[in-house]
């Protein structure tokens, strides 16, 4: 059977840096799986990789639609699918590389997503009502029609939430109970980075600050120039939102640069949700006392495993 890899963990632990090492050892490619990495234009923010970086390992998944097309689980789920498939045809191994844990899942678990179409009238409903009632209000009833569902979605992720419900309107199903599995066609060995939580929060502190001298408010002006507004699901994420927010006038700088290491503070709580460290599918490495050596070596073990 075929063989893939999975790096999973918080953001800004190391697992774009770890990919391409062992990419590079393992005649590898990289198929990324983040939901903001997608988009063209946005690269600061979303720390993308480097041209020189791509230019070392093949990529998948990255720039691939623009900031105000639609993008769904499903259609990552099938471009991811077929990257997959064709690296395994050039027998070469796949690395599964993001902390997007609805989106890893889904590929390692072979969720079969609902092909449930975007509806712009509800969802124009849905956002209106969460604006004028406010987002617990929105959040509620997606409790009240699908528990399962609101359990894993966070009540702030506006997006998420109105999809459960469009899904539920649309196929009189709860969200959580369409997406049937269906065993994938390889064996995956799933890597997962963590450290402390201080030592996260004072390195995700530092990528924030790097991010904003490295031109983040130049590169979210540029992209409000070209057209594309602060509601759209792509400038929804972390860093852009708050520089929308300096730029409108609503946060001064320095707020809105604290702003987003609290909101990645909670994000990292939130990816944990996911990627929980007592899932004993996962080999977890604290990189503070693991080196990369060690990951290579049980790598191949299971690489020349039957």
């Amino acid at each position: 059977m075929n063989r893939l890899v999975a790096i999973v963990g918080p953001t800004g632990i190391g697992k774009s840096r770890l990919a391409l090492h062992l990419a590079g050892r393992f005649n590898g490619e990289i198929v990324s799986a983040d939901s903001r990495q997608v988009y063209r234009c946005l690269d600061i923010g979303t720390a993308k990789p480097t041209p020189p970086e791509l230019s070392l390992i093949p990529h998948h998944l990255i720039d691939v639609v623009n900031p105000d097309d639609d993008f769904s689980l499903a259609v990552y789920q099938r471009m991811a699918g077929q990257a997959i498939e064709d690296i395994f045809k050039r027998n070469r191994l796949p690395f599964l590389v993001g902390g997007s844990g609805l989106y890893v899942r889904a590929v390692l678990e072979g969720w079969q997503v609902p092909g449930v179409s975007p509806d712009p009238e509800f969802r124009y409903n849905r956002e209106k009502w969460a604006g004028e009632s406010g987002v617990n209000e929105l959040y509620e009833e997606l409790v009240r029609v699908d528990p399962e569902a609101a359990q894993k979605i966070d009540r702030r992720n506006v997006r998420r939430v109105i999809r459960a419900l469009e899904v539920y309107a649309r196929a009189d199903k709860p969200f959580s109970r369409l997406g049937q599995k269906k065993a994938p066609a390889f064996d995956s060995f799933i890597i997962g980075l963590t450290a402390d939580r201080a030592v996260l929060y004072r390195t995700v502190d530092a990528r924030v600050d790097t991010m904003i001298e490295s031109g983040l408010v130049r590169e979210v002006e540029n992209l409000l120039k070209m057209g594309y507004h602060l509601d759209l699901p792509s400038m929804s994420g972390i860093g852009y939102r708050q520089v929308g927010q300096y730029l409108s006038g609503e946060l001064t700088l320095e707020a809105a640069i604290q702003k987003m290491k609290t909101e990645t503070h909670r994000f990292i709580r939130h990816q944990y949700a996911w990627f929980r460290l007592k899932d004993d599918k996962i080999r977890w490495f604290d990189i503070e006392s693991r080196r990369d050596d060690s990951i290579e070596k049980e790598l191949a073990g299971f690489l020349k495993s039957e």
